[in-house]
């Protein structure tokens, strides 16, 4: 299961998050592993399970 980065910055976005959402789109590959990431997910306050995108393997 990948997250879209793109879904992490908009969900960021949304909540006004700009410096955290741009460093995001810098820093995270473009698919991301919710289990590799899980620290910096919680960090966000960020649920994988709304993120997750229903075509992702």
């Amino acid at each position: 299961m990948r997250i879209a980065r793109d879904r992490i910055i908009a969900a960021l976005r949304d909540r006004g998050q700009q410096a955290r959402a741009d460093w995001v789109e810098r820093e995270l590959p473009e698919r991301v592993d919710p289990a590799k990431h899980a620290g910096l997910l919680a960090t966000l306050h960020l649920d994988p399970a709304d993120l997750v995108d229903s075509s992702s393997p």
